[in-house]
């Protein structure tokens, strides 16, 4: 009896042990991969690189020290949007080496086109080595751009969130010739290893690396698209200044009690909002007292992250109906007006 029971407690610790691997996976990203194919596409080539602090490796050696000790680094590309030609004209391939978040407004991917274009015009070689989309690849939301309202936070016309790593999403924009002016690069992309289209970056088993000030760990991805459009007008009010970046809903007027309830009150899946009074530590609202709602993801997976903000429009302008989120912003007032506006109306015929 004591054997039998031995056997099934050996049994179950196995299982679990099973279970914790697969829900935890050891992704190799593009820098790794590269390196076990003794950087191959590098051989004997120039290479340039566009990188940041986010193109590490599992051991959080950056590739800047990786490819310097193995290829012919000449040189490191990230002053400019877009690499001039003198610069250019010192290599025969440009790395790509950046960790995104997989919403079109975060200006990463935006850096990868301008450079896909860059190298298009010089016949010069892309390799992008490929990352985790942090939000996994299945979420798709929010319209495409529409014409007249491109920039560098809306380059390609591509959903909101895009569900694409930026190794698939280079590929698409050079595929379907979405470049300016329908450019083509010599394109390549080092895939990662593990990654799989349901996996959200807390299942990779890599370290998170702030891709900026605002983006802290992962989770604020997530918030990132549920408040990020309507930031720009007051990024205050989204909890840019206070210590949650874009998990606030925060105004000087509107009573946080209330908002609160009218917003729970919608029954949006997989997020509750509770009331939360700040003041802001830095920019325009510094010290100034601020109430609204803190947005808590309870099941991030369902939840429909770009329509939030718009919620939070909607209804309070119902409890203080002079509330103006453009007021006292004319110089952005048309444009936002205008992209807001079709937007709301794109929810509305879906």
């Amino acid at each position: 009896m004591k054997r039998s029971c031995s056997y099934i407690l050996i049994l179950v610790m196995a299982l679990f042990s099973l279970t914790i691997r697969e829900a935890t996976a050891q992704v190799k990203t593009g820098i790794e991969i590269l390196r076990e194919r003794d950087f191959d596409l590098l051989k004997g080539k120039r290479v340039g690189l566009v990188t940041n602090p986010t193109g590490v490796d599992r051991q959080l050696r950056s590739t800047i020290d990786i490819l310097h000790e193995h290829v012919q680094l000449t040189a490191l590309f990230g002053k400019d949007r877009k690499p001039d030609r003198e610069a250019l004209e010192q290599v025969d391939v440009i790395v790509y080496d950046i960790q995104d978040i997989g919403v079109r407004s975060y200006t990463y991917i935006s850096t990868m086109g301008l450079v896909m274009e860059a190298a298009a015009d010089l016949e010069k070689e892309v390799v992008i080595l490929d990352r985790p989309n942090p939000l996994g690849g299945l979420r798709v939301e929010g319209p495409l751009v529409k014409d007249g309202f491109h920039s560098f936070v809306s380059q390609y016309s591509i959903p909101y969130i895009y569900g694409l790593t930026c190794g698939e999403l280079a590929l698409f924009l050079n595929g379907e010739g979405m470049l300016d002016e329908g450019r083509r690069c010599k394109l390549q992309v080092v895939p990662m290893e593990g990654w799989s289209r349901a996996m959200t970056f807390d299942g990779t088993g890599l370290q998170w690396v702030p891709t900026s000030p605002h983006i802290p760990d992962y989770k604020t991805a997530f918030y990132y698209p549920a408040t990020g459009i309507i930031g720009e007008l007051d990024p205050n009010m989204i909890g840019i200044g206070y210590t949650l970046p874009f998990q606030t809903l925060v105004t000087e007027h509107i009573d946080a009690g209330r908002l609160a309830d009218s917003m729970n009150a919608l029954g949006l899946e997989g997020v509750i909002f509770r009331p939360i009074h700040l003041k802001p530590y830095y920019m325009a609202k510094k010290g100034q007292a601020l109430q609204g709602v803190q947005i808590h993801l309870t099941d991030p997976g369902n939840a429909v992250l770009t329509e939030i903000q718009f919620c939070f429009l909607q209804e309070a302008r119902k409890i203080d109906p002079a509330f103006d989120v453009f007021a006292g912003r004319e110089d952005r007032d048309y444009i936002m007006r205008k992209t807001l506006t079709f937007l709301l109306n794109q929810e509305e015929d879906e």
